[in-house]
């Protein structure tokens, strides 16, 4: 793989080969630190390219079932190594192409290295169980197989670990797949797939197709070669993700969006929960399905708090992620600026207080890019629309509250569950909370946008389709039971 310094057509991976779209069209992936800087140039894919990428992947299913648990993992392993051999250039091209820190983007793509070895440790794991037959002559057991070609739909905020995520423990339980990354993000899936061909995969166990969702997207909802679709994006599209794999009967995982929120207890360790909050809520500017938006304070120490937080983030250095002192990097498109634009003015609408921030930055170096101040209101109530919808942006809303047991039906008052934090020294109050957070994942004294990949990740309510991610949930997912009986 080498480093370019002049921007490149990237084609589609199909079949272990990279293959142009069949309209020869292609659009420009643009740096939304700097909207004159073309990343490269990706597919904009047809439903002819998408074809060839489901018959490549079901042609290598049947040989790559048949490889052994531990060899699919061994091509993992080699998969793990050639990632981490090219992670500076995946990282500054992600950073380049999404906005996220450098930093942070080294960090997503370690993650993604580590993903891929603990899958590939899991091609050893157990497959099924005994389970004791009535018959004193039979023997009955389960054995987990896989689905077949899974499509995998993956969102530009994670475009390295969220893709990875997915494919691999597809594979490693022996499907096939056909991915489509975000367009926005289509040159860093490129380079991912730069190390499926180095490493050495079978052809077609792998494939990538790029496009619109409106195309390669529906499409792999709809086509009947594919056998299971995993989606990671917004609730508005899983739902359509959902109601599409049902209709023909395919099996289907959605991860969706989140409105998670913080409660900061009168008890708390008040400079521990600030930068929690401004850590959960601002880093990958507000990008992330995880990310902080609601901080829920206890009136006791509202005040302290507040003038801790704004300390806080009017410290922070906006500027392209690719500067070493940059703390937060722009928007991810100029069309997400907007769309967090848009919830500012729409807080202010609806009696919301702006304490920090609300504005485009527009200083010198930074007015081509696509970069929103850290912002924070208060006198937010939960009926505001910034108090109930996802911003995915640099937004905080801040809502007072007198008791704990005001601050969890606050918390739960929202039709997502995704993730959710509590900031507290007292063992009844992170017992209530364990117990009453309506939310996939609670974390005590620990930002809400934190999730070790051995552990399972998803959400409750509208934020899921209510399977779980990551860890060794993913092969319920990724496979199916067989009941088998045998009788000598």
């Amino acid at each position: 793989m080498s480093v370019h310094t002049q921007a490149q057509t990237y084609q589609n991976y199909i079949g272990g080969e990279w293959r142009p779209s069949a309209s020869n069209q292609v659009e420009a992936s643009i740096n939304p630190a700097n909207r004159h800087e073309v990343v490269g140039y990706v597919q904009k894919s047809s439903a002819e390219d998408l074809n060839q990428a489901v018959e490549a992947a079901r042609s290598a299913q049947t040989a790559w079932r048949k490889l052994s648990g531990p060899a699919r993992g061994e091509y993992l392993y080699r998969l793990a190594d050639v990632l981490e051999r090219h992670l500076d250039d995946i990282a500054a091209t992600m950073t380049r192409e999404m906005g996220k820190t450098l930093p942070e983007a080294k960090g997503e793509t370690a993650r993604g290295v580590a993903i891929l070895r603990y899958y590939a440790g899991e091609g050893m794991r157990k497959i099924g169980d005994v389970i004791p037959s009535t018959d004193s002559e039979g023997l009955m057991f389960t054995s987990r197989v896989p689905l077949g070609v899974v499509g995998v739909i993956t969102p530009w905020n994670f475009p390295v670990a969220i893709p990875i995520w997915k494919i691999a423990p597809a594979i490693v339980y022996g499907n096939t797949v056909v991915f489509k990354p975000a367009q926005e993000t289509a040159v860093t899936a490129a380079k991912l797939m730069e190390c499926v061909d180095e490493a050495g995969l079978p052809p077609g166990v792998v494939n990538m197709v790029t496009g619109a969702g409106s195309v390669i997207g529906q499409g792999i909802v709809d086509h009947p070669g594919i056998a299971a679709v995993t989606f990671t994006g917004s609730d508005q599209v899983g739902k359509q993700v959902g109601l599409g794999a049902l209709a023909r009967g395919a099996k289907y995982q959605l991860e969706m969006g989140g409105k998670n929120p913080v409660i900061v207890a009168a008890d708390a360790d008040l400079d521990l929960a600030v930068e929690a909050t401004v850590s959960g809520g601002l880093r990958s500017t507000g990008q992330k399905c995880t990310a902080t938006s609601r901080v829920i304070v206890q009136s006791a120490v509202y005040d302290a708090f507040k003038q801790k937080l704004l300390e806080r983030v009017a410290a922070l250095k906006v500027g392209d992620g690719l500067a070493p002192d940059t703390w937060m990097g722009p928007c991810a498109s100029e069309r997400q600026m907007q769309t967090v634009l848009g919830y500012i003015q729409k807080g202010l609408e609806e009696g919301a207080v702006l304490l920090c921030g609300g504005k485009r930055v527009t200083a010198p170096g930074l007015e081509h890019g696509f970069y929103v101040e850290p912002t924070v209101f208060e006198n937010v109530t939960p009926d505001m629309t910034i108090a109930r919808e996802e911003i995915f942006g640099p937004v905080l809303a801040l809502i007072k509250v007198d008791t704990l047991q005001e601050a969890l039906q606050v918390a739960n008052d929202s039709r997502f569950g995704l993730s959710a934090s509590i900031f507290t020294r007292d063992i009844g109050n992170m017992l209530a909370f364990i117990r009453d957070m309506d939310a996939g994942m609670v974390r005590i004294n620990a930002e809400s946008a934190g999730v070790e990949l051995q552990a399972p990740f998803g959400g409750m309510k509208q934020s899921s389709s209510h399977s779980r991610e990551q860890g060794q949930a993913a092969i319920e997912f990724f496979t199916a039971i067989k009941t088998v009986f045998v009788k000598g």
